[in-house]
C-alpha cells in the first residue's frame, strides 16, 4: 500500500511527477541500499529547535478559543496541556525529508554533503509515495512567519508540516510517521523514547531513479559508487554531477 496523501494536514503538489532529491554522505547511501530502508529521524533530534513547535500566536489564540467554553483558569490549563501534548509528541514523530526541484541544487550539495565524496539520489513524488507503506503520510511543507502567522490545530501532524520562512529554500517534501506508545488502550506521550529514529522498508529500485556523485568528486569515488550499487543490485544509473563541468565561451 502507498503512503497516505488524503489528509487535511498534508498539502499535495499539483503534479505528482515532480522530481525529488535526497543529498547524503556515502555511508548513508550504503546504509540505504544495503538495508532497503529509509531512515526516519526523530523530530526532536533535528537541528532546528522550532521543529514541531507552534508559532507565537498559537498559544494565545488557543486559550482565547477555550475561554468561550470554560472559565479563564480552566482555559489556561487546557491550553497549556495541549501545548505539552504537542511538545511530547515530538519524541514519537519520525520524519524523512526530500528536496523538490526539477534540477540539481548547488545549495543542497553544500548544505547536506560535508565532502565531495557524497551522493544525491533522484526520484519523483509519485515514486516515493508508492515506495512507502500506508502508515506513512506524505506532503509538502508550508513556510510561514512564526512571529505573525498561526498554524491550524486540526491534527497533531500540523506542527510538523510547517517551518519558518528562513527555510523556504529547502522546498521540502516530508514523509511523516507517528508511533506513540500505547498500553491499556491509552497513549503515553511522556514516556522516554530510546530510539533516535526508525527504518521503514522501501523498494529501492522502485524508489531510486538516478544516482549522482558530488560535484568535483574524484573518479575513483564515481567507480566505487557504481561498484557498490551493482553489488546491491541497484538498477539506477550512476552519474557525475555536471555542476562542475567546464564552461564554454
Amino acid at each position: 500500500m502507498p503512503a497516505q496523501i488524503d489528509h487535511l494536514s498534508f498539502l499535495q503538489p499539483s503534479d505528482e511527477n515532480i522530481k525529488l532529491w535526497r543529498y547524503m554522505d556515502f555511508t548513508k547511501f550504503v546504509s540505504l541500499i544495503s538495508s532497503n530502508a529509509l531512515f526516519f529521524n526523530r523530530s526532536d533530534l533535528f537541528e532546528d529547535p522550532f521543529e514541531g513547535s507552534s508559532p507565537r500566536m498559537n498559544p494565545l489564540l488557543r486559550q482565547t478559543h477555550l475561554e468561550n467554553h470554560m472559565s479563564e483558569d480552566n482555559a489556561q490549563r487546557s491550553a497549556q496541556a495541549y501545548g505539552d501534548i504537542i511538545s511530547s509528541n515530538r519524541k514519537w514523530t519520525y520524519i524523512n525529508c526530500w528536496h523538490a526541484n526539477n534540477h540539481e541544487s548547488a545549495a543542497m550539495w553544500k548544505l547536506y554533503s560535508k565532502t565531495n565524496e557524497s551522493i544525491a539520489i533522484e526520484t519523483t513524488y509519485v515514486d516515493l509515495k508508492n515506495a512507502l507503506q500506508d502508515d506513512v503520510y506524505l506532503g509538502l511543507v508550508k513556510y510561514i512567519d512564526y512571529n505573525r502567522e498561526v498554524i491550524p490545530e486540526r491534527t497533531l501532524f500540523d506542527p510538523f508540516m510547517h517551518k519558518r520562512k528562513s527555510f523556504e529554500h529547502e522546498k521540502e517534501v516530508r514523509a511523516v510517521l507517528q508511533r506513540p506508545p500505547i498500553s491499556g488502550g491509552e497513549i503515553h506521550l511522556h514516556r522516554e523514547n530510546k530510539n533516535s529514529g526508525v527504518n521503514i522498508d522501501v523498494g529501492i529500485n522502485q524508489l531510486i531513479k538516478k544516482i549522482y556523485v558530488a560535484p568535483g568528486s574524484p573518479n575513483w569515488f564515481f567507480e566505487l559508487t557504481k561498484e557498490i550499487s551493482d553489488k546491491y543490485d541497484v538498477q539506477a544509473n550512476v552519474k557525475k554531477s555536471n555542476l562542475m563541468d567546464e564552461p564554454v565561451f
